[in-house]
């Protein structure tokens, strides 16, 4: 369910929130929200998802992205909260694709290296390879 791409790091498909107390039993202590809420009939919305980790203490930020595709605020989002974090975080959309690519791009903008980034990825099944002229750009910042 949970996929790692690095060792404080993973994405997952949609979750409900009966998910969380697998999530915290793996010790996650942040869950990021990549998905639009009302993007699919019978989805959970955030706020059931924020609420369920609120109940276990676990950190909750919604950073959705929709068809428009990724933008810097969203880039500047999801390295805010890997900067904070103090343990695993677990980031969340449809079926992981767009978590894991926002993972990429934050990470670069951290000053990882692109090379390392997309083998990472690919490690857990991710092809990130068509960022790597962006994660370049970024981490080059």
């Amino acid at each position: 369910m949970f996929i790692a791409i690095t060792d404080t790091v993973s994405v997952a498909g949609q979750i409900a929130p009966a998910d969380i107390a697998a999530a915290a039993a793996a010790g996650f202590v942040h869950v990021v929200n990549n998905r639009p809420d009302g993007e699919a009939w019978g989805q959970p919305d955030g706020a059931a998802v924020a609420a369920a980790c609120a109940e276990m203490g676990i950190g909750y930020d919604a950073i959705p992205i929709d068809h428009s595709g990724y933008a810097m605020p969203q880039v500047e989002a999801m390295a805010a909260v890997l900067n904070g974090a103090t343990g695993k975080v677990l980031a969340f959309c449809r079926s992981g694709t767009r978590s894991a690519n926002l993972w990429a791009l934050a990470e670069a903008s951290r000053g990882g290296d692109p090379d390392a980034i997309v083998a990472a990825a690919a490690a857990a099944r991710y092809d990130v390879s068509s960022l790597l002229p962006t994660l370049r750009g970024l981490a080059a910042r």
